[in-house]
């Protein structure tokens, strides 16, 4: 050690800390309560390293110095996802009572792994993890949590499927997924994780997933199938699959259904688009990300199971100094997904939830599934647009007719270096796009149109 150092002075209430505490929060409430925010852009790696310069040395630069760092440099460095012209891949835009609340999280030394060491923290979560269950009509017994974002949530079902199958006594040679060619990357990847085969089926020309074709896949494979895959929202073009038809066949062959609506199944929320996810009801796992259009801050997947019990099985986690924990009935969140440490990630939404009321939610999901009709019926006006399909959710996918794929790179990198909004290019069926990811309620049919106007 140092000599004459002071091994907690980190950790101490004094002088040096208060003032580190006040300065965060300073920027923290100033950043939260701003009205204009740039949309700011990445900096290319050696520009980025000679204005940030070397902040970590053996006697520290002061916070004074690293937030100013933080400020000035790394922060300018990042894309804004919540500003209301960020439109690519799926956005994020937490309410203010979300994004205040994460802090809280943070400062109330809060462990959310277990029962016994955070009893009030997982009440909380729970409740939302209920209330979203009730929203999809599953029964008052569904449970689970919250874990790190969607990729992890759908790992964690597809895990806790297989070991129930394993249960009821299947060993084929070779475990199989079958999911829609729409679906996510990440049942790919969990399929990788888990050395499982996908069975990838071909969607309608709507880009649907239905029931005849999956049974198609059942029969071809038997019980070598372990889960299907429903999509209640694909990230492209947020298409919901025909789950009505894909839960009868699955009830039939007794095969584990999850629906994967990381994205896509908040929309339940609004009597808008309710009638779209007819079927969820009848799933074994869900999955909702709350920091895309749930208004919670990065990073948080809702995974939900209609019998709690069997994630549990799958993924309780056996030591010798975890006995105090699992040789009791209490609901430990590390209980029910890949993973053992964690932050109680659901409480921002809670906190959201609890302050706003989910009225306040429909009316702002209402309002982007709304918005996302209205733009596409401008690009359907516009004779030098095509639309390439027809929205169901928020995602406006559409053509600038006569542009290659370089006329939408440079059109995008312009728009973002102009700082007017960060849209970039799309594909489908070898034909770039662009594409508007409308979540954000404080989009405008005014952005959106004057975005068409550069085009």
């Amino acid at each position: 050690m140092t000599h004459g150092a002071n091994p907690a002075r980190m950790h101490e209430i004094s002088e040096e800390t208060t003032a580190i505490v006040d300065l965060v929060l300073a920027y923290s409430r100033e950043r939260l309560l701003a009205t204009e925010n740039p949309l700011d852009k990445p900096l290319p790696p050696a520009e980025l390293a000679r204005l940030a310069g070397r902040t970590i040395s053996e006697n520290g630069i002061g916070a004074r110095k690293a937030l100013s760092t933080f400020e000035h440099v790394l922060a300018p460095s990042c894309i804004t996802t919540d500003d209301p012209q960020y439109l690519s891949f799926i956005p994020s835009a937490p309410t203010k009572a979300s994004a205040a609340f994460d802090v809280v999280v943070s400062a109330s030394a809060l462990y959310g792994g277990s029962w016994l060491e955070g009893a009030g923290a997982v009440h909380a979560e729970n409740e939302v993890l209920r209330w979203l269950a009730g929203e999809f009509g599953l029964p008052a017994t569904a449970g689970g949590v919250f874990v790190q974002g969607g990729t992890l949530g759908n790992l964690s079902a597809l895990v806790a499927a297989r070991e129930a199958a394993r249960e009821r006594g299947i060993r084929p040679d070779r475990w199989r997924v079958v999911c829609s060619v729409e679906a996510h990357s990440s049942i790919a990847s969990a399929a990788r994780v888990m050395d499982v085969e996908i069975v990838s089926v071909p969607s309608g020309d709507d880009g649907m997933l239905r029931g005849a074709a999956v049974r198609d896949a059942l029969s071809a494979h038997g019980d070598s199938v372990f889960a299907v895959v429903a999509t209640a929202g694909s990230t492209n073009f947020g298409i919901v699959d025909d789950i009505a038809s894909i839960a009868e066949v699955t009830t039939e062959f007794g095969v584990w259904l999850h629906v994967d609506g990381a994205y896509g199944l908040a929309a339940m929320l609004s009597p808008v688009a309710r009638y779209r996810f007819a079927g969820v009801e009848s799933a074994d796992s869900v999955v909702v990300d709350p920091h895309k259009w749930l208004f919670a801050p990065f990073d948080a997947c809702a995974l939900i199971y209609r019998n709690p019990e069997l994630g549990k099985r799958a993924h309780t986690q056996h030591a010798e100094y975890l006995d105090t924990l699992t040789e009791t009935d209490d609901w430990s969140p590390s209980d029910y997904a890949v993973h053992l440490t964690r932050r109680p990630r659901g409480l921002p939404l809670w906190f959201s939830l609890a302050t706003y009321g989910a009225a306040a939610y429909r009316d702002a999901i209402t309002s982007s599934l709304e918005l996302a009709q209205d733009i596409a019926d401008e690009i359907d006006a516009r004779e030098e647009f095509t639309l390439v399909r027809r929205p169901q959710l928020s995602a406006v996918v559409f053509e600038r007719n006569g542009w290659q794929k370089a006329d939408y790179g440079a059109w995008s990198s312009r728009l973002l270096d102009q700082q007017h909004a960060f849209v970039t290019p799309s594909s489908h069926k070898g034909r770039t796009n662009a594409r508007f990811a409308i979540l954000n309620p404080r989009t405008t049919r005014e952005h959106l149109t004057a975005i068409l106007d550069t085009m």
